[in-house]
């Protein structure tokens, strides 16, 4: 696709945009359209608390207009520490209602990484929850004491009259809530490009990236997700993914589009998923892939069969087969997708072709471990050399880095210009992922640019050593680093992390190794332990590789 130099013609004539002919994307028009059609339709579930959308909607607005009256509006932030609960929903759309930027806090983060986030978004309002309030006193302490904190207290942890957690603010939400006007005449974005929502990547605490949506990107990815997941209308989606990561990849403004039914779960448990699975006839979930673990872990006498199909989204690694064979038995399709935070999410996913359906199992797990091809919502996809900036060979082999290209990639970085300008050079974003891509142009990430395992002058995937050990059938789950080599300057080394009851040798795991890798692929030096991971599910190799060196200084 190329931008041809403008010139305009008869069509440009007289045909000018104005009020009644172009209006600004945002996704806050789903739920007042989902409300005015389908006002009785449940919009959300909490346990035994039920909302229709009407109510929904009608609470959305009298937070906004509570905020408002706050002196809260255009580019202002409000901070929400909160799980996955009605609140959350709604900050999604009354926030951004009043003119204001949304900024979902990572639940388990520590109290100065929140403090930090806090005081770099120049944070107006924080709402949170009073479960998180040991954690969050501290945060407010190092951030700005005389901030506004509204507490909001879940129903479900109510135990006769106490609610677990204390409250650290003179307002408590339902009461500030109560303040607002319910004939607001809520705002819509002066423009399209207006920021939204503001998202924090992994490990700020040295050089901080909020990375920053816009109610255009946000619009589009909420409908790409309906498309891309053909979520048809009245859908019912549970909450298993945080709605803190990525605004929950923007499904809390795609369920309100088909005007479907969000199940909030505020614990990732087996027991609740599969009874809330059932109870509500869930549709579609998301989640990384130690949610189809925790699913899996059920043993068979105590998981309930599945009358219809669910669709279940997953990113990060790529799912075993094995895992992959498990989760269609137990009832789901398994649906690879693959994106970044600062894309919103999900933008790329591994669109089945039924052919593929006919092939064995070990095929179709091949093709599923691929990330696939654009979102509906995304522009440019492609593997490029960064060096060159030309597209690497569609071989399957020609290893190249990840862009982007379109409407669904950020504004960028708030406050940091030169990070935004290092991510945007060339007319791409750079992803700093490293991919193949095929004939097909489906691409398959291979490592990322960091943790690519450099050996006496080869490139080794981490990644490919990583699919070769999880086609063990004892290996619950593998992380594999570069390990510091006298003599090659770096060799692989593998964490490998058991399935419950079983026992394998680092000898036996070079034996496997060796019959699916080329020699020099092989790790040396396997460390058997539970893997570090992120608060968002992502493997810590960061970590992981300071154990490798300092194992490599032992040795």
């Amino acid at each position: 696709m190329n931008n041809t130099e403008y010139n305009p013609s008869i069509y440009d004539q007289d045909l000018d945009r104005n009020q009644a002919n172009f209006q600004p994307l945002t996704p806050l028009v789903f739920l007042e359209r989902a409300a005015t059609v389908f006002p009785q339709r449940i919009a959300i579930i909490h346990g035994h608390f039920q909302l229709n959308y009407h109510d929904f909607y009608h609470r959305c607005r009298l937070l906004a207009s509570a905020l408002a009256k706050q002196g809260i509006g255009r580019g202002d932030t409000v901070s929400v520490m909160l799980a996955n609960t009605p609140a959350m929903l709604e900050a999604h759309y009354a926030v951004p209602m009043c003119g204001a930027v949304l900024h979902s806090i990572n639940t388990r983060l520590d109290a100065a990484a929140i403090a930090q986030q806090l005081t770099h978004a120049e944070t107006k309002v924080l709402i949170t929850d009073t479960a998180f309030a040991e954690i969050i006193r501290p945060a407010i302490a190092q951030s700005n004491p005389a901030l506004m904190v509204i507490d909001y207290a879940d129903p479900l942890l109510f135990t006769v009259d106490k609610c677990a957690g204390e409250r650290l603010g003179s307002e408590e939400y339902e009461a500030f809530m109560a303040t607002g006007d319910s004939d607001y005449v809520w705002q819509m974005p002066r423009d399209e490009w207006d920021a939204i929502t503001v998202n924090y990547t992994s490990g700020t605490t040295g050089d901080p990236k909020g990375v920053v949506y816009h109610h255009r990107g946000a619009a589009l990815l909420a409908q790409g997700n309906a498309l891309t997941a053909a979520i048809a209308k009245h859908a019912v989606y549970l909450w298993t993914l945080p709605m803190f990561h990525c605004n929950g990849w923007c499904f809390p403004w795609t369920m309100a589009a088909v005007s479907g039914t969000q199940v909030c779960l505020r614990e990732v448990r087996a027991d609740a998923i599969w009874s809330a699975i059932v109870s509500h006839k869930v549709t579609h979930l998301c989640g990384a892939p130690v949610v189809m673990s925790t699913l899996l872990d059920t043993p068979q006498e105590q998981r309930p069969k599945l009358i219809e199909t669910v669709e279940f989204f997953t990113a990060a690694a790529p799912p075993p087969e094995r895992v992959l064979s498990e989760m269609a038995a137990a009832g789901f399709n398994v649906t690879h997708l693959y994106g970044l935070t600062e894309v919103y999410g999900p933008a790329v996913v591994n669109d089945w072709q039924p052919q593929w359906s006919l092939l064995p199992e070990v095929e179709q797990a091949t093709l599923k471990a691929r990330q696939g091809v654009r979102y509906h919502a995304l522009e440019q996809l492609d593997v490029v050399d960064p060096d060159t900036m030309q597209p690497v060979a569609r071989d399957g082999k020609t290893l190249g880095e990840v862009m982007f290209r379109g409407n669904v990639v950020m504004k960028g970085y708030l406050k940091n210009a030169a990070a935004t300008e290092q991510a945007f050079r060339d007319g791409w974003f750079h992803s700093g992922d490293l991919a193949v891509i095929y004939p097909d142009g489906y691409i398959q990430l291979k490592d990322r640019s960091k943790d690519i395992i450099i050996s006496g002058g080869e490139n080794i995937s981490s990644i490919e050593i990583e699919e070769a050990l999880y086609k063990h059938d004892q290996i619950l789950a593998a992380a594999v680093v570069a390990m510091p080599h006298e003599k090659w300057g770096e060799t692989p080394c593998a964490f490998v992390e058991l399935a419950e009851g079983c026992s394998v040798t680092q000898e036996e795991l070079i034996t496997w190794c060796k019959s699916q890798l080329a020699a020099y692929k092989v790790p040396r030096y396997f460390v058997f332990e539970a893997i570090a991971k992120t608060s968002t599910g992502k493997v810590q190799k960061t970590l992981l590789r300071q154990k490798a060196a300092e194992l490599a200084d032992a040795l």
